[in-house]
């Protein structure tokens, strides 16, 4: 049983990740929120045994194995460093940070104190994604030669604060989803974007020259063209992951999501065939493959260099939006 503390009081902790690591056995014993009020609200609301308001009584606690890092992107370093240095294991939200000097340093402490640490890409644990994967993997649609994800919805009203309005703590539409869509690819792929080109779009949600919405492209390795389409303001949007290869098709839909659920149609010579997909908690497969890694039996769904080349993906968009030119992503591990 891995027992956890908590680094954030956070909504998606509240919504999915609480949840998910009780129901694949762990436990929960601390919380670290800067405001007391908070932290104790927080603790008495979800059963949690102690509430703490600084990281080093969360990460110096010896009854904690591993932490969770919910808090806004740019503490993620110092957060994460901490809890390397005290011998935690580590699963990050995404983006790991908002810089890739920063995210590498946090990977490489976490390398050089031997402790698991993991990115928190839900996609890689849907089972739809997981039922594209094995599709190409297994040559149904032969060589994959473009990709297209539409990740566009309309941005709950309780999640409309810093990502809005605080560019310092990574906010607006890439660094939080584009980041997604760069992983989801490189999961189903088996490849890594090497250039990207982009718009941003700020049609008045987001605030202090965020996006809100995006539009673009990467190429791949193999030379392999992905389109994607972020926002949070098309509230009747139906999001989607295609893959097309040369001898068929792989289509996506209500699969960019955080629940279980979708479907994948694969279209080929043959006609269409609906892929038997075995839904289950994305969460608690990313929890399941991060207790692995902690008993040596396997490895982090997702790992901390993943979480690299995200950022580096996001990073390379950001700027090609921002320049109107074609960006190299430059992970840099």
């Amino acid at each position: 049983m891995t027992r956890w503390g908590l680094i954030g009081a956070s909504t998606i902790a509240h919504e999915w990740v609480i949840d998910a690591i009780r129901a694949v056995g762990g436990e929960i014993v601390s919380v670290m929120s800067t405001s007391a009020e908070r932290g104790r609200a927080y603790a008495g609301d979800h059963k949690i045994a102690r509430a703490v308001t600084t990281l080093g009584e969360l990460v110096d606690d010896p009854s904690v194995d591993a932490v969770y890092i919910s808090t806004t992107n740019e503490l993620h370093r110092d957060q994460a460093l901490a809890a390397a240095k005290a011998g935690k294991h580590i699963l990050c939200e995404k983006p790991l940070a908002t810089s890739l000097d920063d995210a590498r340093a946090m990977v490489r402490a976490a390398r050089d104190a031997g402790v698991v640490m993991a990115t928190n890409h839900h996609l890689r644990g849907a089972a739809t994604h997981r039922a594209m994967r094995d599709a190409i993997a297994a040559g149904r649609i032969g060589r994959p030669l473009a990709a297209r994800i539409c990740h566009a919805g309309l941005l709950p009203a309780h999640l409309q604060g810093w990502r809005l309005d605080k560019p310092e703590a990574g906010g607006g539409v890439i660094l939080d989803i584009t980041v997604h869509d760069t992983d989801a690819l490189r999961f189903v792929l088996g490849d890594d974007p090497v250039e990207v080109v982009a718009f941003g779009q700020a049609s008045g949600m987001a605030k202090g020259g965020l996006e809100d919405a995006a539009m673009g492209a990467m190429r791949f390795r193999s030379g392999l063209i992905a389109q994607f389409h972020d926002g949070f303001t098309t509230p009747y949007a139906v999001t989607g992951f295609e893959v097309h290869g040369s001898e068929g098709s792989l289509i996506g839909r209500n699969c960019m999501i955080q629940k279980p659920g979708g479907s994948v149609t694969l279209r080929t010579a043959a006609g269409e065939e609906e892929l038997t997909i075995e839904h289950r908690n994305l969460y608690e497969t990313t929890l399941l493959a991060f207790d692995a890694a902690i008993a040596g039996t396997g490895t982090p769904l997702c790992t901390g260099e993943d979480g690299v080349w995200s950022l580096a993906t996001g990073l390379a968009v950001v700027e090609a939006a921002r320049t109107g030119s074609a960006v190299k992503v430059a992970p840099g591990l």
